[in-house]
């Protein structure tokens, strides 16, 4: 009975190191900023501008006054239709 036990908490580590191994590393520490821009209508973590609430209320797809939650470092870097995202709320065409 103990080897079985054995195995089986073997299996169970390596099952868990694997999926570690396989998921998508983020900045160090898990760091996020709010990246204005990105986001698809109904998607923006919060922030969407006049009319709207918070999250999942943003009217249009890369509304310039909603953010999404994006790994720190990664905003500028995103590109859309309308160019890059911002750390800043931006004017965006309607």
């Amino acid at each position: 009975m103990a080897a079985f036990v054995s195995k089986a908490m073997l299996a169970a580590s390596l099952a868990t190191a694997v999926t570690l191994l396989t998921m998508p590393q983020a900045s160090a520490g898990g760091e996020k900023e709010k990246c204005y821009g990105v986001a698809l209508k109904g998607q923006n973590d919060c922030a969407a501008g006049p009319g709207t609430t918070c999250a999942g209320t943003s009217k249009v797809d890369y509304q310039g006054n909603s953010w999404k939650l994006v790994p720190k470092g990664t905003c500028v870097t995103m590109q859309t239709p309308f160019g890059p995202g911002s750390l800043e709320p931006i004017t965006r065409p309607s």
